[in-house]
């Protein structure tokens, strides 16, 4: 199908409403924020950033004058986004100048006022470190359990780095974890699962070389517009190409679409299945690739679901790993279940669409993209539809050249940089390291010059978010300190630990530290706020979803006394590790000396000195020649995949380079004193500098189809794991007969805590709203405009309806995005998590809806 301007039109309406809606041409303290207008300013200092709000990472130029942001405009130098902004970035000089910014640290003298905005009061930084680094010192020593840092993949990457350092070797607690455990673990845990390496293998030039493109669970329109924009392109200028949206709902990314196949709940997991028992059982598989390439597993099955406190510890909680070789036959053996005719059935897709689209991977000339979100990895089996999806690229050869690929795209700016690089999960170290494994242990211990043995109290991971906030609920959480997150709004399930009820008494008895810019629900219940810079008001660096890591420039400083997030944390660490010791030094200078003087209580040089700092002690992970004990452990390491470390040769280059290319992708290799970035990952290409110092070929562009090396996966081979279809954790009923999808929408960023600040942006989404069917509609007796009330087995929320909003779910389906306090809809969405990768299943919770009278 050739798509039409108009269809293309159509399928970015949202982006133009929205626009024209706000203005693109506002102003800000005379300032423009627009594209159209900003380069007219010209008046100002020039800095280069990366934009604050979604995984796409695209680089903007801020334009300063009189410490004022005046101006932001796309940076055509940035290849991530190579000068375009979608509307968020037209007005993203506008997050820093809310009315309502905090500039003062507040104090909560009484915790019965938790919940509300009263019983805050206005303190010294003094007072407020004070009392939070006592807090967090008596919980240490009398339990470390008992305390959890809960961060985010908003977070710079450096200030990630060290807060995991201070946590895992300075409190020697795994109690770490991002909210990137509610978007993108379940990515996370198949990457390591298939791979043993983390993040895509592709590039954003996939987007302008794919004959196919097949979205899974993905509102790219809404949630990653700039690379929507790029699918869009392609359509239009290429010949030939195609879109097939798979989801349980209509987005606006189904507009551009030549097929929308809607399924059954979970059968997303069937139709993968289905789609590589068509290649096996047809012999229409890249046979010379399989043969070469990949190696076979069966995981474990009926796995159950982890709705209750004790799932993790339990019998089946503890087997979710675990995996075994077989052999090709035995896993085509397995596949044979998921004909066309059973899938259709199980799924409600058509027969005819399903083989459709496993022709699209069965032609060995067409170049396909497969590209996911939160549809997959919400999911309570995410981490299986991640690998189900890997399983049709790898048998199909359609992985690591240009056009060719599986490519997970990430929710925040640095979910991927931070969260997932720097080693602020629960489970892992910097570098794909992990907490378990000894040899990772110990390479970590060399870098931060720890004695041999010292990580060993933290071999195991700590509580995952989940968990962290169950065990709060109950009483078991003394300290927690989170940052760069909204937790009292984002979590699901919030009615199980908010409010004063004798089973949520919890939340009133744990302190409670929040890192803000402006107040939010979780300043709400803070029993000390500290006011930080935002965005450009430090310098910091992102990680985007195609491995780009880039630098944003400090262009103003932070309002009242507001600070860099980065220097609370290390005032809070000197105070509490004060008279401790690690190898004979007082601990914090072991561990911090390098960047910051304890008797000034201020950092050694500026913001960029002190960011290359730390850049370059991290970079040593990935470059392990930078060490001498790293180098001797990584290359001693015994061989076998659990003891090799395989750290990737050089994959960060200097801290100025990004500065100086706006951002490079990982791998990085150095040739001729030339720092270069790699796009595809795996492959051996042409280039002759596309092979490192032992010969192993990583670098470059892509030549045959089997020209690749898959050098960290296990004897070098991805694994292919076989995933059956397992339901979703509940289903409807005559009680809950609806299924509840939550997700995002184009104007506001997760909670809204930055773009409901900017007027233009409010007043083109000023409400949340239930999108609902006109079936279902008529058959409730409600209309739009009407008040419900939504009703879960986890609790209930009120909210108005709409049918003509831009999500239309079929009959038996409902949406509504998360963004409106007002509205609190995660008081109703199940907590229950994929068994693997704990990520919460925000997609499918069972609900009943009820007109509300009057």
């Amino acid at each position: 199908m050739d798509i039409s301007r108009r269809g293309f039109v159509k399928a970015t309406a949202v982006a133009l409403a929205s626009a024209a809606a706000a203005g693109t041409m506002s102003s800000l303290m005379g300032c423009s924020s627009g594209n159209a207008t900003a380069g007219a300013a010209g008046e100002g200092q020039k800095y280069t950033a990366v934009c604050r709000f979604c995984g796409c990472g695209c680089g903007v130029i801020c334009e300063v004058k009189d410490n004022k942001l005046i101006s932001v405009t796309g940076d055509p130098d940035n290849q991530s986004n190579r000068g375009l902004n979608c509307v968020k970035g037209y007005y993203l000089a506008k997050i820093l100048y809310g009315e309502d910014r905090l500039t003062v640290p507040l104090i909560r003298d009484d915790s019965s006022t938790k919940g509300t905005d009263e019983g805050l009061r206005e303190a010294t930084w003094d007072e407020a470190l004070e009392l939070v680094s006592s807090k967090l010192k008596e919980t240490w020593k009398n339990d470390k359990n008992r305390l959890a840092f809960w961060g985010s993949g908003q977070q710079p990457i450096t200030e990630g780095y060290c807060t995991a350092k201070f946590w895992k070797a300075g409190l020697l607690s795994n109690n770490i974890d991002p909210n990137a455990r509610l978007c993108m673990a379940s990515a996370v845990v198949g990457f390591m699962n298939v791979f043993q390496t983390d993040e895509p293998a592709g590039c954003y030039e996939d987007f302008d070389n794919a004959d196919v493109f097949v979205t899974w669970g993905a509102n790219m329109a809404e949630a990653h517009p700039m690379l929507y924009s790029r699918l869009t392109a392609r359509k239009l200028s290429g010949e030939g190409v195609r879109h097939y949206d798979l989801g349980t709902i209509k987005t606006r990314t189904s507009e551009s679409a030549d097929k929308t196949m809607l399924f059954k709940p979970n059968t997303d997991l069937a139709i993968a299945n289905c789609i590589a028992n068509y290649l096996v059982q047809n012999k229409l598989y890249d046979e010379a690739f399989v043969n070469d390439h990949l190696q076979f597993k069966q995981g474990t099955e009926n796995i159950g679901n982890a709705t209750d406190d004790g799932y993790d510890a339990s019998d089946v909680g503890k087997t979710v790993d675990d995996v075994a070789p077989i052999t090709f036959d035995e896993f085509a053996a397995r596949l044979a279940p998921y004909t066309f005719e059973y899938t259709s059935e199980l799924s409600g897709v058509p027969v005819e669409d399903l083989e459709e689209l496993a022709k699209v991977f069965a032609d060995k000339d067409a170049k396909v993209m497969s590209l996911w979100t939160m549809g997959v990895n919400q999911h309570n089996r995410g981490t299986w539809m991640n690998h189900n999806l890997y399983n049709i690229h790898l048998l199909s050869g359609k992985i690591a050249k240009p056009g060719c690929g599986p490519f997970s795209l990430t929710g925040q700016p640095s979910a991927c940089g931070t969260a997932r690089e720097v080693g602020t999960f629960s489970h892992r170290l910097p570098a794909d390291l992990v907490v378990k494994n000894p040899q990772h242990r110990r390479y970590t211990e060399a870098i931060w010059d720890l004695p041999e043995g010292y990580l060993d109290e933290i071999q195991k991971p700590g509580m995952h978010t989940v968990k962290i906030f169950r065990e709060m609920s109950k009483g078991n959480l003394g300290f927690l300190w989170t940052a760069h997150n909204n937790w009292a709004q984002s979590m699901p399930n919030l009615t199980r630990f908010l409010g004063k009820g004798e089973d949520n008494q919890g939340i009133f008895d744990t302190f409670i530290v929040v890192n803000e810019v402006y107040p939010t629900m979780s300043t709400k219940y803070a029993d000390v706020v500290f006011p930080v810079a935002l965005w450009v008001e430090r310098e910091g660096q992102f990680g985007n979803a195609e491995r780009r890591s880039s630098v944003f420039e400090k262009a103003v400083d932070p309002p009242g006394e507001a600070k860099w997030d980065l220097w609370a944390i290390m005032e809070v660490a000197r105070r509490v590790l004060d008279g401790e010791q690690i190898d004979g030094e007082d601990a914090f200078d072991h561990l911090f000396g390098f960047i910051y003087d304890k008797d000034a209580a201020d950092f050694k040089g500026d913001d960029r000195e002190t960011n290359r700092a730390i850049w370059e002690e991290y970079r040593i992970f990935s470059n392990p020649s930078m060490n001498e004990k790293a180098k001797a452990i990584n290359d001693n390491a015994d061989g076998t995949f659990e003891g090799k470390l395989k750290m990737e040769a050089k994959q960060l280059a200097p801290y100025d380079e990004y500065l100086a290319h706006h951002g490079l992708t990982w791998p990085v290799r150095e040739v001729d004193g030339t720092w270069l970035p790699t796009k595809w990952r795996f492959s051996n290409g042409a280039q002759e500098d596309g092979f490192d110092e032992v010969g192993v070929a990583q670098y470059g562009t892509p030549g045959l189809a089997n020209d690749v090396s898959f050098y960290k996966s296990a004897k070098s081979k991805p694994s292919v794991v076989f995933r059956p279809y397992e339901p979703p954790a509940e289903t409807p009923d005559s009680e809950f007969p609806f299924y509840f999808v939550t997700g995002r929408l184009l104007e506001h960023w997760h909670t809204g805590t930055m773009t409901r600040r900017i007027p233009e942006l409010d007043r083109a989404l000023p409400e949340a709203l239930l999108n609902m069917s006109q079936e279902d509609c008529t058959a409730l007796g409600v209309k739009d405009g009407d008040m419900v009330k939504v009703t879960s087995r986890f609790g209930e929320f009120d909210i108005k309806v709409s049918t003509a909003g831009r999500t239309q779910p079929p009959a038996g389906t409902v949406f509504a995005p998360f963004f409106a306090e007002e509205t609190l809809i995660n008081l109703a969405v199940q907590d229950t998590y994929c068994p693997l990768s704990k990520e919460p299943d925000y997609k499918k919770t069972c609900v009943s809806i009820a007109k509300i009278e009057g």
